[in-house]
């Protein structure tokens, strides 16, 4: 199969980015199943049910989210009845929504999408890795699903690639979301998973962290109260990991990022193409 993941989607830029490229680029590389963390899609801050079917029309099979998943009070109304959205599955019992989502593509074969929220510099929740191991052993690569996909939203890189170590060999792609920076590190753990630490963001680079520059440089320098966050406005860059997966074990024997738009180098799978 052929997967892509794409970073999280901040604002306008990065939705835009989204819209105007992911159909044709899902057309072209005859991508299986996409996925997309949209936890700061909603002006950087969560995400909308309109905004969610934006991103779904537009060619996701799933969303993700992460800490920002709650900041639009309505996401705990309608994740309840949009199954492609998965928050952090180490969220407290009781949360609404689902941590995991089973994607049927479109030659029947099954993706499971798992979404978990790393606790290193980030709010405490649930053991991340039993929250994972509960979700994979419920539905395990090879016998249950065809594909796995492991969006880790988390700060710290260390938990990020202990990740990528711990479900080497059971997931088709662990791959880190949250800082917003794309990492150089993608490639193929021994057992078979692709991995990368962060795939970046979808969004506005002319900024700070898909922010306009001018508040985030301005609490740096004074530490005072200032304005709200706002996402910048300017031409968003289109981040993310294409996986190609064995037929026979679900895991990845290709693997390569993605970077469409300005102020980064560009790069696709041109293996693809």
């Amino acid at each position: 199969m052929r997967l892509l993941f794409l970073g999280d989607v901040v604002g306008r830029p990065g939705r835009l980015a989204v819209s105007e490229r992911l159909p044709s680029l899902r057309e072209r590389w005859r991508l299986d199943c996409v996925v997309i963390n949209g936890e700061n899609a909603a002006g950087g801050f969560g995400i909308t049910e309109s905004i969610c079917e934006e991103l779904i029309n537009a060619g996701a099979d799933a969303v993700t989210l992460g800490n920002h998943s709650f900041d639009q009070r309505e996401a705990l109304v309608f994740i309840a009845r949009q199954p492609r959205l998965v928050r952090p599955a180490n969220y407290p019992p009781g949360t609404p929504g689902r941590g995991a989502t089973v994607v049927e593509t479109p030659t029947g074969a099954r993706v499971l999408v798992v979404n978990v929220m790393g606790r290193i510099f980030l709010d405490p929740l649930d053991d991340p890795f039993a929250a994972a191991e509960r979700e994979l052993s419920a539905c395990p690569l090879r016998d249950a699903a065809d594909a796995v996909i492991v969006d880790v939203h988390a700060e710290a890189t260390s938990e990020k690639e202990a990740f990528g170590w711990f479900l080497d060999g059971r997931a088709s792609l662990v791959v880190g979301t949250h800082t917003h920076v794309p990492t150089a590190d993608h490639r193929i753990l021994p057992g078979g998973t692709a991995y990368m630490s962060d795939v970046g963001m979808c969004g506005d680079y002319d900024s700070v962290l898909g922010m306009q520059k001018d508040e985030p440089v301005r609490r740096f320098l004074q530490k005072t109260p200032g304005s709200r966050l706002e996402a910048a406005t300017g031409e968003g860059t289109l981040c993310g990991l294409a996986v190609e997966t064995d037929d026979s074990t679900g895991l990845a024997r290709r693997v390569s990022p993605v970077r469409l738009g300005p102020h980064l180098e560009e790069t696709w799978p041109r293996h693809w193409d």
